[in-house]
This record gives C-alpha cells, sequence and structure tokens, in this order.
C-alpha cells in the first residue's frame, strides 16, 4: 500500500483583464473499493465560493464562478490518498454471455458507444477483430488488443493537443496518455467490449524514498468490463494498475473528466499552465 500526497496546481494566465469566469473542475480523488482519501482540498485564487457535487459518471466536481476583475485563474488541489495494490483476478467469459452481461444495465451499455474522440480507424478495427476472433477468453483479447495499441503508438508529447482525435492520433502514431486511452477504448469498443476512461495521477517512480517529491503528471487510462468486474490496465505505460494510480474520474472519454474546464468574458488570449508534485509518505 503506497500514501500519497499529491498537489495539482493549474489555472490560465490571461492576456488582459477577464471581468467574470465560470468553472468546473474535476481534480479531487474520491474514496473507492481501492484507495482511500484521508484528505483532500481545492484552493481557488481569486476566491470564489465553491459548490461540490458528483456528477454522472461518479467524479467530484467542484463548480464556481469569478465575478471580480482578474487576470490570472489558479486552482490548487492538494490530496492525501492512500493507494492499494488492485486485484486482477482471471476471469473467463464467452463473447455470447458479455453480450447479454452487458445489455444488463446502462453503465455497460453507454461505454459499449463510440464517441467522436474514440472512433477508431479501419486499421485499429482490423487489428482488435483480428485479436478477437483469435481466442475465446474474452478478457485476454482484451488485453491483447490494449497491448498491441500501446505497442504501437510512441509516446510523445507536443505531437497532438487535447481536442486531437483516435483517428488523428493513429496517423501520426505518437501521442499521450489520453491519445493512447482513447485508441484502446476505440478498439475494444469496435469488438464490443464495454470499455471507459479512467483519469487521475500515476507515481512515476516506482521505488521513491518514503518523504521524496517528484515532479508528476495527470494520467490516463482504462478499464473494461469483464463479465463480472472493471477490469484497469494502462497502455501508455503497459502495465497493470496498482497502488501508484490515483483514480480522481471515469467516463466515456476525457471530454467526461477534464481536470478544469470553463468560459471566461476578457481577452481572446490565454495560456494554461500545469504542474504536479507527488510524495510518497508511506
Amino acid at each position: 500500500m503506497n500514501r500519497l500526497r499529491i498537489t495539482h496546481l493549474t489555472g490560465f494566465h490571461y492576456g488582459g483583464e477577464v471581468t467574470a469566469s465560470y468553472n468546473e473542475a474535476r481534480m479531487l480523488p474520491a474514496s473507492g473499493v481501492d484507495q482511500l482519501v484521508l484528505y483532500s482540498h481545492l484552493e481557488i485564487l481569486p476566491m470564489s465560493a465553491q459548490h461540490g457535487y458528483v456528477d454522472y459518471w461518479g467524479s467530484r466536481v467542484s463548480s464556481f464562478e469569478v465575478l471580480s476583475p482578474h487576470t490570472e485563474l489558479s486552482l490548487t488541489a492538494t490530496s492525501l490518498v492512500e493507494v492499494r495494490p488492485r486485484d486482477h483476478a482471471e476471469h473467463s467469459i464467452s463473447w455470447a454471455d458479455l453480450a447479454e452481461a452487458a445489455e444488463r444495465a446502462t453503465e455497460y451499455v453507454e461505454q459499449r458507444r463510440q464517441t467522436r474522440r474514440t472512433e477508431p480507424p479501419a486499421e485499429v478495427i482490423s487489428l482488435a477483430r483480428e485479436i478477437a476472433d483469435g481466442t475465446g477468453d474474452l478478457c485476454a483479447a482484451a488485453l491483447a488488443i490494449c497491448v498491441k495499441i500501446g505497442e504501437s503508438v510512441e509516446y510523445r508529447q507536443g505531437v497532438t493537443g487535447v481536442h486531437t482525435t483516435a483517428t488523428e492520433a493513429w496517423a501520426h502514431r505518437t501521442g499521450v496518455c489520453q491519445d493512447i486511452a482513447h485508441l484502446a477504448l476505440g478498439a475494444l469498443r469496435s469488438v464490443g467490449i464495454p470499455a471507459r476512461y479512467v483519469s487521475g495521477y500515476l507515481h512515476p517512480k516506482p521505488n521513491a524514498a518514503i518523504g521524496e517529491t517528484v515532479a508528476g503528471e495527470s494520467h490516463a487510462w482504462i478499464e473494461w468490463f469483464c463479465g463480472h468486474q472493471w477490469r484497469g490496465f494502462d497502455p501508455t505505460n503497459q502495465i497493470d494498475i496498482g497502488d501508484r494510480h490515483v483514480t480522481v474520474g471515469r467516463g466515456r472519454d476525457y471530454n467526461d473528466v477534464p481536470p478544469l474546464r470553463g468560459v471566461y468574458a476578457g481577452p481572446f488570449k490565454s495560456a494554461l499552465f500545469v504542474t504536479v508534485e507527488i510524495t510518497r509518505e508511506s
């Protein structure tokens, strides 16, 4: 088990004075089966009243507005989370049984449909179909599909952007964790496997000393439905979800879980800034 302290600073520098802004932040994790939130707090500057709620997908949302003139918006989310090792028990379910099980609840049906961001190109659909047709073990096929996607796309920053689609990322064969997660989702959904996008944080140093603070970043991975439970995998790093992953939100794609989203009245130009620091406390 890891106890991780996460400090996530983000916001915007504006190219002039903003008279008002209206925003939503999804930066605070929630307690669940595999993680326990010991402390979490979101500081907003300029100071603003917040309204917190849990959205349709189960993510914690802080909704706020800043009605005084400002040239910068800054949010600092601080969380202390105990993360337990995940249990990835083996499951065996047939494709026919999956189709039946996936129709029993809305949460599965909704995660079978493609979105604009996850719609895969024909080559990815063919790749996923070839793997799926080669085995009767659905969960093994899903894992093999995710591994193949991760192996086929080079992780590189600066090539893609926040609005890049899976098809665009595949054309470059490069992207960041968001792009690789969207490609994996598109591939899994193309063969009928419900799959969902997960946002959060990954401690980048497996053997970090207690008390050591390292530079991190927001991270994305995926989960698919195995017929009995959701199974997580990090296709970017080709690893199972473990006690270095802290979950913040889940959804159909990135659009359901952006860390910060809003509108403002003011100058056209703005610049996003982001830093993440992660400290292993035990």
